[in-house]
């Protein structure tokens, strides 16, 4: 089995028979590679084997699973920790998630489902990792993407493939998405990663041009065609001929315009406004919208043969709101890059800060975030980008969740938080009083970290 499919794990466990027990339940996937130690020096003098995950018992002859863990954490953030302990004290468990382990799970007679569980969930996040490194290597290759497109989550993933797909070939290439979610990024990104690397890249918003001057920007016009003509001007057509010419907000390109555009793309060639000569251009063109056009040609603003013709590779760039945990890496690289550019200290990030950054909704999306991120780095004394120094632009109130676009699991989660602080972290009391197990709340705590 390849190592980019093999998942090593360490079990650290004093008593043989427990031991056998947790090796025998972690060696049922056979994706699974196992060393097993009993002491927590023994783990620590072979984390050089580069494991990926780490089931810990919490009482250790020789250190402390939450010692152990500092150390683990201290080699390699990325390794995940899940504790395996005979306490149910709700403050440990709080305290170790807190510290950094991945799960933290009662040796009980559901053991063995809420390790296999976690686990399972813990594989998974590791082979999504494994595969945006791999795309990675090969758009870094050409460009260095790591610094444009930061994300993990199976939605970037999908984007990251589609654009390795676009930098391979000479396609036309429609980005949808909602503002601020970096459709220019990624145009930018294919056309540095492709053929045309070394030609113009022109990006050309359509939003932000009168209607009567469309026409002439993206064709250009000569001497004397209209009032105010006073010279020959070259289009945005004509100026990126040999690279990639990015039209934003193409749906807002009025409906007598969008014949002549039809045309220019079937023909690679064009006139210039009071020009009788016709022009060649070689360019890959790349659109944008925020808008669904396919609702924007049922409507009549838009035509259907055009739709066609710019489709393309179409590529769908997710909201914030959809990423998960992407809004926390692409916060600690806005940090990172905010020290640099302005010489501010570097900061590290609350839990509180964390949770309130997951519960919002980004409406400005990836845009949006870097605002208030750049805003908190400004308003931070100390060394930790804090809930206080997170000013958004809108309400975001505990109750203002239900506004919000969430899944089933994450209404789930809120709830289960919000009945732990109501009965003050009795996690029997609130199993009981919402009908689901202790372990499902104990998973739910490590969104605390």
């Amino acid at each position: 089995m390849a190592r980019s499919q093999t998942i090593r794990i360490f079990v650290v466990e004093d008593d043989p028979v427990y031991q056998r027990l947790v090796k025998y339940i972690v060696e049922m996937d056979s994706d699974h590679e196992v060393h097993a130690f009993e002491t927590g020096a023994a783990c620590l003098a072979n984390l050089n084997l580069q494991p990926d995950i780490i089931s810990l018992d919490y009482s250790l002859p020789d250190m402390t699973g939450e010692e152990v863990l500092g150390q683990i954490k201290a080699y390699n953030p990325e390794i995940g920790v899940v504790i395996l302990s005979g306490q149910q004290d709700i403050s440990t468990a709080v305290k170790l998630l807190k510290a950094g382990a991945t799960d933290y799970i009662i040796k009980d007679t559901e053991t063995k489902e809420r390790l296999l569980n976690s686990l399972a969930n813990h594989r998974e996040k590791i082979l999504l990792r494994r595969e945006v490194d791999l795309l990675k290597v090969e758009l870094d290759k050409r460009y260095d993407v790591s610094k444009q497109l930061i994300g993990e989550s199976p939605a970037m993933i999908k984007v990251f493939n589609l654009i390795e797909k676009a930098v391979k070939s000479d396609i036309n290439v429609s980005l949808e998405g909602e503002s601020g979610t970096g459709k220019e990024v990624v145009a930018k990104c294919i056309h540095h990663n492709s053929s045309r690397k070394h030609g113009p890249f022109i990006a050309l918003n359509m939003s932000a041009i009168p209607r009567e001057l469309v026409e002439s920007e993206l064709f250009g016009h000569e001497k004397g065609a209209f009032t105010g003509a006073l010279s020959r001007k070259k289009g945005q057509f004509e100026l990126s001929d040999g690279g990639t010419l990015f039209l934003d907000e193409i749906s807002e390109i009025d409906i007598n315009i969008q014949a002549k555009l039809l045309r220019a793309l079937q023909e690679r060639e064009f006139r210039r406004v009071g020009g009788e000569q016709s022009i060649k251009f070689d360019a890959r063109v790349i659109v944008a919208s925020h808008k669904n056009l396919a609702e924007e040609i049922k409507q009549g603003h838009f035509r259907e043969d055009l739709y066609f013709r710019l489709l393309g590779l179409n590529i769908k760039l997710p909201p914030l709101r959809e990423r998960g945990n992407d809004i926390l890496l692409l916060t600690r690289s806005f940090l990172n890059n905010i020290a640099q550019k302005q010489g501010l200290k570097k900061l590290d990030i609350s839990s509180t800060a964390k949770k309130k950054l997951l519960n919002y909704s980004f409406p400005g999306n990836v845009r949006e975030l870097m605002a208030i991120i750049e805003l908190g780095a400004v308003m931070a004394e100390g060394h930790m980008l804090d809930d206080e120094h997170i000013q958004f632009n809108r309400i975001s109130r505990a109750e203002d969740l239900l506004h919000l676009d969430l899944t089933m699991e994450e209404y789930k989660e809120y709830i289960i938080k919000a009945m732990l602080e109501k009965y003050q972290n009795q996690v029997s009391l609130v199993a009981e009083k919402l009908n689901i197990g202790k372990s499902t709340i104990y998973r739910l705590l490590q969104s605390d970290k």
